[in-house]
């Protein structure tokens, strides 16, 4: 590629990289695909799906069901169950074990500086009338966004890929061309936020 075109490339462009965000570089592609990567990680694979509060209570009992934890155990669980998708924060989980103390649901013994969790038998008895209902992990909802949080970042990879590659072995006219489809892409991705 010649590096000649100068349109508006990614969105404005990246950082150090020339008009267009391409800036003619083969090399300077792969910096912005482990860009483009390390976003998709950072927005879709750590923040995960937000679950309200009764769902971290259920989730918490379930678990306490199966045998004591500690808090920092929970959290872990949780993640590992959803597959990644939910992983609640410490703001969520140790006030919901508060509460759950507090109602008599859980009680709470320290050992090595660290509290483990066990349910009361007032706590195996809410836990076995939640028990009928699937797990807050096991949830369609859950299982969705599990799907769709891994589903996104794939299909942004593959996208950078193929963008990458023209960039390297296209025609300035090419270039221009993906630029378009990129552009009318993003556009309609924010239409879809856009929606009610």
């Amino acid at each position: 590629m010649s590096g000649s075109y100068t349109g508006g490339g990614f969105g404005g462009g990246f950082p150090g990289r020339g008009p267009g965000g391409l800036g003619g570089q083969g090399s300077g592609l792969w910096d912005i695909m482990e860009q483009l990567r390390g976003a998709f990680e950072q927005k879709v694979g750590t923040t995960g799906t937000r679950m309200g509060k009764g769902d971290v209570r259920a989730a918490v009992l379930a678990l306490l069901a199966e045998q004591p934890m500690h808090g920092y155990q929970i959290i872990q669980q949780i993640e590992e169950r959803s597959g990644g998708s939910w992983k609640p924060s410490a703001g969520s989980v140790y006030p919901t074990l508060q509460l759950l103390a507090d109602e008599g649901l859980i009680a709470a013994e320290e050992s090595g500086g660290r509290k483990t969790y066990s349910l009361t038998e007032a706590g195996r008895e809410a836990a076995g009338a939640a028990g009928e209902r699937p797990a807050p992990w096991e949830s369609s909802g859950m299982r969705d966004a599990a799907h769709a949080a891994a589903a996104l970042p794939k299909a942004g990879m593959e996208l950078a890929q193929v963008a990458a590659q023209v960039a390297r072995a296209g025609t300035p006219e090419q270039v221009k061309q993906a630029v378009d489809v990129l552009d009318e892409a993003r556009r309609k991705l924010y239409s879809i936020l856009a929606q009610d």
